[in-house]
């Protein structure tokens, strides 16, 4: 009858049920709640046992008079039975005892499963005063709700509404105080991080007795309540509710000292291979302009879609819609419909592009919590956690033993996929130079976390000038072209593209022997991922013109021309476009084009690619055909119909600089069909 709702962690939303609910109907779903509730005496509380097991202990007793008053029908329905000549005030004031039972009964579910959640541990026992408080205050409503219950006007047998009056006043007295162990262990984290914030390294030993309380065993068990934390970190900032960050973030800070510190093993063969899975960054030149808002012209911090396909911020769209406007913005369509849809594809893309380049975004006025949270640490805790377990970490890396430096690997490419306050403190205890040594290794799981640790540490802005001048391209290069996995040769090319984002680098990459070749070569053995951050790596060398001619003469072009006509991934097809568009510039990059039937591709994405970024790529590359290619390739162009009409859209619908570029080969085209009308008249 009650669906489950959306709701933050320790929220308790509940959804009372109608004043016309059918009482059979009602009964039914009470006995489910109820038999919900009591499933959870078998689930491990880490915290909170004793209430937990009072309140579903109640809930069980009050389970059994559900059943009781329950009458079997014909048909398989069921309601509650009153006596022979109750009232209709009885009648109400049974049905508003379930309604309130129903109400508090939801809530007391969302507790349970809050109290008895994976990877919410710590959080729970830092908010054990508040959990005791939630379990008083919902068993007292059960007792306020059974006060108006009239026991006489049901039709239940005498021992059950014994128990039912038992349970009434066991709940109007029930005390639910915070339990004495959960109290110490609590105290005793908080002195804890009383120490990290002073700059002193707590007692193992009694991190190892308070983890052994929580039943937290594990390298995996540490992980998981370190997402969690992270994760109600990121929804505080999300609804702008961020009062609890600092702690979050110590705890956090906490939790990461001792899955580095006190957990040696890995301790499922996954754990690696998943990170893996989802930290291989697959890089892409998407357009930032793709990322503004068309009415705000602003980087989208909530992008939605509207019912025409187009994407606005969702701020910037709801005060159009709230000013009586009924059209689409951009298409001047009329909507069909006022929902906005969520666009979270692209609001991971803007987050990704921000935290990469330490972009902050616009949000009434404030810095982006979502990247100001990734520079700013959250408390002195965290400050002081990082910097020793940072060079704890560098330290692993150059006095550890095998098994031990790949782990201090490992957890570098952890600690420092996306924040950037983690990445200055690896950098800063010198974690860089050990890490280069380790590429050469023969493992290839230890080669694979040094390289991607390297990543991460070269979106730093001081990380790229510490890997270079510590003489990080050769062995990165030497990844690159003979990594021991095509994983590892994939984060090396990624590595190369950030590298790359420093104008002085370039020139230096480029003159590297091998490096552009290396790069060519992933795109021919590549996996997808590969082949399009070996792409997206030889864009960034192509912004110094001086790489142009490696490139070409590298073989690149007809490499991308077979991935243009074979790739059914948008994103590798527009960032080899972007590619094709930057040599294009070039008399000889024009040549190389046009050996390889490409052309009627690129006609094709013009006229029909869904990316934008895709079609202005198209656009360029042909305008630099022309321009470069001869009267030949005007004529063919001039030829085609529907590219005229493709242009024309781009103008209109295009950003400033691909408009520009239609705009210009328009006017090629367009004097190419008058000439030809002028010769023939």
């Amino acid at each position: 009858m009650i669906q489950k709702p959306d709701r933050r962690f320790l929220s308790l939303p509940a959804v009372r049920p109608c004043d016309t609910v059918e009482p059979a109907v009602l009964l039914d779903s009470l006995a489910a709640l109820s038999r919900a509730i009591c499933g959870f005496q078998s689930r491990p509380f880490a915290t909170q046992r004793r209430n937990a097991r009072e309140a579903v202990r109640q809930v069980r007793v009050l389970l059994e008079f559900f059943e009781d008053v329950r009458e079997p029908r014909g048909g398989g329905g069921c309601g509650p039975v009153l006596a022979a000549g109750s009232s209709a005030a009885a009648a109400a004031a049974v049905l508003l005892c379930f309604s309130e039972l129903h109400t508090t009964f939801q809530k007391i579910r969302f507790l349970l499963e809050d109290c008895s959640r994976e990877g919410a541990r710590v959080w729970i026992l830092m908010r054990s005063r508040f959990v005791a408080s939630q379990f008083r205050v919902l068993v007292r409503a059960i007792g306020t709700a059974l006060d108006v219950l009239p026991l006489d006007s049901i039709d239940a047998g005498g021992e059950v509404k014994e128990l039912v009056e038992l349970v009434a006043k066991q709940a109007r007295r029930a005390s639910f105080e915070l339990d004495s162990r959960d109290e110490y262990a609590m105290r005793q984290v908080r002195s804890m991080l009383d120490y990290f914030e002073r700059g002193i390294e707590p007692d193992r030993g009694v991190i190892e007795r308070v983890l052994e309380y929580l039943d937290i065993r594990s390298w995996s068990d540490c992980n998981k309540e370190i997402k969690f934390l992270e994760g109600e970190i990121e929804s505080g900032c999300s609804d702008g509710n961020e009062r609890e960050a600092p702690l979050l973030s110590s705890l956090v800070a906490f939790m990461s000292y001792c899955r580095v510190v006190l957990f040696e093993v890995l301790d499922h063969g996954s754990a690696q291979q998943t990170d893996a899975a989802q930290s291989s960054e697959t890089l892409s030149s998407l357009n930032p302009e793709d990322f503004r808002c068309p009415i705000s012209l602003e980087l989208m911090t909530d992008p939605v879609t509207v019912s025409t396909g187009q994407t606005y911020d969702r701020s910037s769209i709801e005060r159009w819609l709230k000013a009586g406007n009924v059209t689409c913005p951009k298409t001047g369509e009329r909507l069909t419909s006022t929902e906005l849809v969520p666009n979270s594809t692209l609001r991971k893309l803007i987050k990704q592009f921000c935290a990469d380049n330490g972009i902050s975004l616009a949000n009434s006025g404030r810095r982006s919590s979502d990247i100001a949270r990734t520079i700013d640490p959250g408390s002195t805790v965290a400050v002081e956690a990082m910097k020793k377990l940072s060079r704890f970490l560098a330290r692993r890396l150059v006095f550890g033993t095998a098994e031990q430096k790949n782990k201090a690997a490992y957890e570098i490419r952890l600690l420092a996929k996306s924040n950037i306050f983690n990445r200055t403190c690896l950098i800063e205890a010198g974690a860089v130079m050990p890490l280069l040594s380790l590429l050469s290794s023969r493992d290839t799981a230890t080669q694979e976390n040094a390289t991607a640790a390297l990543l991460k540490l070269s979106k730093h802005t001081s990380g790229k000038r510490v890997i270079v001048d510590c003489g990080g391209l050769s062995p990165i290069l030497s990844v690159l072209r003979k990594g021991s996995s095509l994983e590892a040769r994939q984060i090396a090319a990624a590595t190369m593209f950030y590298l790359s984002s420093v104008k002085g680098y370039r020139k230096l990459i480029g003159e590297t022997p091998d490096a552009i070749p290396a790069l060519v070569d992933l795109i021919r053995i590549g996996k997808p991922c590969g082949k399009q951050n070996a792409v997206v790596a030889i864009f960034g060398l192509l912004l110094y013109h001086g790489n142009q001619c490696r490139v070409i003469a590298a073989g690149i072009v007809p490499l991308l021309a077979n991935l243009l006509a074979s790739s059914e991934k948008d994103e590798l097809i527009v960032d080899s476009l972007a590619v094709l568009a930057s040599l294009a510039d070039n008399a000889d990059g024009t040549t190389a084009i046009l050996q390889t039937p490409v052309l009627p591709l690129i006609i094709g994405f013009l006229r029909s690619s869904a990316s934008k970024a895709g079609k202005e790529y198209s656009a360029s590359i042909l305008l630099s055909l022309c321009r470069h290619g001869g009267r030949d390739v005007i004529e063919v162009l001039a030829r085609d119909p529907s590219l005229t009409a493709s242009l024309y859209s781009l103008l209109t619908d295009g950003t400033s600089h691909g408009s520009k570029k239609a705009r210009s080969l328009l006017k090629i085209l367009l004097n190419s069909n008058e000439r030809n009308r002028f010769r023939l008249s």
